[in-house]
């Protein structure tokens, strides 16, 4: 069977930036970063990785190029394949290309056809939008009013032992 896959770039542009491709499903993640890469006019030499996700597109479970792990436990993208991460149940996947600049890709499983005789796969079907030049700066908040919690902001000074309407006998 044949993944046709819509593969969006997420940036900060009007413009919207997608490939869409075609790959054998029991070919690798690595096959993917491949098509990915140069469908977009990268060398594929930066470090990336895949990132399984839910309908939401929170990251999940992270497949990666290289093990850069101390116990060699990194789960990687030549050792695995397509359909088992992938399928109906499962479509969506973030790939993330160059950990320096943030490449953030959303990868989205559109649907699964029969091999078709005679085309080569992977195969890149269509083209739409230019990549800038530079990934977008992604803003990464860790904080929320919540966070920012204050607790002298009612201005009350704890050594002012006289206004304090503390009662010494209370026991």
């Amino acid at each position: 069977m044949i993944y046709r896959f819509r593969v969006i770039l997420d940036n900060d542009t009007e413009e919207d930036i997608f490939r869409d491709l075609e790959i054998r499903e029991t070919d690798t993640l690595e096959d993917l970063h491949n098509i990915i890469t140069q469908s977009f006019g990268f060398d594929g030499t930066e470090m990336a990785s895949f990132y399984l996700s839910n309908d939401q597109w929170d990251q999940g479970e992270e497949i990666s190029l290289f093990d850069l792990s101390d116990d060699g436990s990194a789960r990687l993208m030549n050792e695995t394949s397509l359909d088992s991460v992938v399928h109906e149940a499962q479509t969506k996947l973030i790939y993330v290309y160059d950990f320096l600049s943030m490449w953030t890709f959303f990868v989205e499983l559109a649907e699964i056809v029969e091999e078709t005789e005679g085309h080569d796969y992977p195969n890149l079907m269509f083209v739409k939008g230019q990549v800038p030049d530079e990934a977008h700066e992604k803003s990464f908040e860790t904080y929320s009013e919540e966070d920012e919690f204050n607790e002298f902001e009612d201005e009350i000074d704890v050594d002012d032992y006289d206004n304090l309407d503390f009662d010494e006998n209370w026991n």
